[in-house]
């Protein structure tokens, strides 16, 4: 690294809506948080410690080490999080009744549908309240997308599987047959 780019990043001071590269923090389904977030750091320590910088100094170029211990602490849980959410809608889609799985594969179709609409409706918003409108949309829409993917999967592997189970089930038939 040469001394100009070096002095460059010593000189950047970073801000709260620096918290905001990337996509914002994935939404938690009710009914499998409690699986999805055990054992999860969720970096509230670390807020706490952010916000009291912030209460005390008022001003963020204080708070730079908070900041970005903070960002890193959140883009690791953020993806743990996700891993952890397509894991689980992969396993719904191997585990519950067939007619319940689809059934939730279609819910979360139409929260996709329904993210799409909000996303070009945020579109015409103007300003910083607009681009916080759709990169909040943007990402949810991204990480409901992944989860009706995973559960699609964990739905088309057991159908496989099951037709492969039909299957042996016929060959051991007729090899008993022919005996």
């Amino acid at each position: 690294m040469d001394v100009d780019s070096q002095q460059t990043m010593e000189e950047t001071i970073l801000v709260g809506d620096d918290l905001m590269l990337g996509p914002p923090s994935p939404l938690i389904p009710q009914e499998i948080a409690s699986h999805v977030l055990e054992g999860v750091d969720l970096c509230d320590g670390i807020l706490r410690n952010l916000f009291l910088c912030l209460q005390i100094n008022d001003i963020e170029p204080f708070c730079q080490d908070e900041i970005v211990l903070y960002r890193q602490c959140a883009e690791k849980r953020d993806k743990e999080l996700r891993q952890r959410l397509q894991d689980s809608e992969h396993k719904l889609g191997l585990s519950m009744p067939l007619e319940e799985a689809k059934e939730r594969a279609s819910q979360i179709q139409s929260e996709i549908t329904l993210l799409e609409r909000r996303l070009i409706l945020a579109s015409g918003m103007e300003g910083m309240e607009g681009f916080r409108q759709r990169w909040s949309f943007h990402g949810r829409l991204e990480d409901t997308k992944k989860r009706l993917e995973a559960l699609n999967q964990g739905i088309s592997k057991r159908k496989t599987e099951n037709l492969q189970e039909e299957a042996k089930g016929h060959l051991v038939r007729k090899k008993w047959f022919f005996w």
